[in-house]
This record gives C-alpha cells, sequence and structure tokens, in this order.
C-alpha cells in the first residue's frame, strides 16, 4: 500500500514546469523519472496554503536525515530543483531518483528506491530544515 503524500501548490506547479521542460529531452533515460515523478505528484495531496503545510513533510529544499536501511549509513540531505543540484553537497535534485522518491514523505516513513547499487530502502528519520515552518515558504 501506497503512503499518503503532500506537496504544497508553488512546488507542485515549480516541478510540473521542470518535468515539461524535461519531457521535450531527446533523452529518453530520463524518461522513467519523469513519469514516476509525474505519478507521485498526481497522487499527492495539495496544499495551498504553505503555513498549513506538516512540519515534519519533505517539501521543496528541506533538509533531512535519511538512514540507509540495508548499510545503516545515514545521509544528511537537501532537495533542490535541478539547477540547485550537487551530490557531493547533500543537495539532492529532484528528478534524481532518490529525491523524487523522497518528495512528500515524512519523518518517520520509510520509503524505496532504484538506485545505481540497486533497490534500497530509506527511513526518514528526521527533517532538519522545511521552508514552509520557518516561514521561508516562497524560497
Amino acid at each position: 500500500m501506497e503512503k499518503h503524500i503532500f506537496i504544497t501548490a508553488l512546488d507542485r506547479h515549480r516541478i510540473m514546469d521542470c518535468l515539461s521542460v524535461l519531457s521535450e529531452s531527446p533523452d529518453k533515460r530520463d524518461l522513467a523519472y519523469i513519469q514516476y515523478l509525474e505519478k507521485e505528484i498526481k497522487r499527492a495531496q495539495v496544499v495551498l496554503d504553505p503555513v498549513e503545510m506538516p512540519a515534519d513533510v519533505i517539501t521543496m529544499r528541506s533538509s533531512a536525515k535519511l538512514r540507509d536501511m540495508t548499510s545503516g549509513a545515514l545521509l544528511d540531505c537537501t532537495l533542490v530543483y535541478p539547477s540547485e543540484r550537487d551530490p557531493e553537497k547533500g543537495l539532492i535534485s529532484v528528478l534524481a531518483p532518490l529525491g523524487a522518491a523522497m518528495i512528500g514523505y515524512k519523518a518517520g516513513d520509510s520509503f524505496e528506491v532504484d538506485l545505481p547499487k540497486g533497490r534500497t530502502q530509506f527511513l526518514i528519520e528526521a527533517i532538519t530544515y522545511q521552508p514552509e515552518s520557518a516561514g521561508d515558504q516562497y524560497v
């Protein structure tokens, strides 16, 4: 059973804009990620007023601690738009497999994602920053 996920109206609009540009790309390797992210966004509950977003949900530009349930490794990361990505600094694009998989989930949730090393399950241990709960909802 799929867990219930949330997305702000602004995040939804911005991500759909990114996806529409990417869908015109000749690089078909992105197609599976585009389709997966579109599916996730369509099933998400849209929160119109950003201040009503629960503080424990991963939204765009949220920072979180993720536990790799296979290796036990802890990953500190921030979910960002493609132009801001820098995996070495933990800035994960929403269009990357991990980014697409984690958006909208809450602290305490777990999710699976296909990574180059194989299917991996992550536990969201904590949301360390969320723009909406910090009053930065329009960043």
